[in-house]
């Protein structure tokens, strides 16, 4: 049974993990791992954004592409949310051409995310990572079908404890983003938190796994 790392920006090289490798389609580096790819809204460039959009539609057919994203919404960044919001819906749409999960990156703008899934009506699985809110915005998030996933903040702020113990187990993934801790150690903590065994998560986080990645594309690799 494998550790899963939905959401990381190195690959640990350890073969008992599963890393989900974050790339930017403007340094996109060619790779038999598995990786996500998207425009991340620190990152949006009004001059090379459309072009990014043909990076990535091109890299999602790839069959170890696993997701676009991280993409989403920041309101602490100086770009406009209105531009934001384009560049964020167009990903979107193309997420949906190719039935692809969205790794979500969302700052100060869940409404906004919210909404916009809505709007969109979009159908492909939608998961907020990092996620260090409350429980009443977590409730809101998984009654509208996102999926959660924890990492830093999880092992960073002890408040998020109360959060995740409600977590229903067919909805949370688990990562490191960029802390210098291993999956492990976000692993043992979840356990705890849940009172069960690593294995017993591994178990559940899997089978999360399969049910987003649904395409086939994992048997053998769990």
């Amino acid at each position: 049974m494998k550790y899963i790392n939905i959401h990381t920006h190195e690959s640990s090289g350890n073969p008992a993990v599963l890393d989900v490798v974050n790339q930017y389609p403007s340094s996109f580096e060619q790779t038999d791992n598995y990786f996500s790819i998207g425009i991340h809204p620190w990152y949006i460039n009004a001059e090379t954004w459309k072009q990014e959009l043909n990076v990535i539609e091109e890299k999602l057919q790839l069959k170890n592409c696993l997701a676009l994203g991280e993409c989403g919404l920041d309101k602490r960044r100086e770009t406009p949310i209105e531009f934001q919001l384009e560049v964020f819906e167009a990903q979107l749409l193309l997420a949906e051409k190719y039935q692809k999960p969205v790794i979500i990156h969302c700052v100060a703008a869940f409404q906004e995310v919210i909404a916009t899934k809505i709007k969109l009506k979009i159908s492909v699985p939608m998961v907020i990572h990092g996620f260090s809110k409350s429980q009443e915005l977590a409730a809101q998030l998984l009654k509208n079908d996102f999926y959660i996933s924890f990492g830093k903040y999880l092992i960073k702020n002890p408040e998020l404890k109360s959060v995740f113990e409600i977590m229903p187990n067919n909805r949370f993934f688990l990562e490191t983003d960029t802390i210098q801790e291993g999956i492990e150690e976000v692993y043992d903590l979840a356990a705890k938190y849940k009172n069960i065994d690593v294995v017993t998560l591994q178990q559940i986080v899997t089978k999360n796994f399969k049910t987003v990645f649904k395409d086939g594309r994992m048997d053998g690799t769990l």
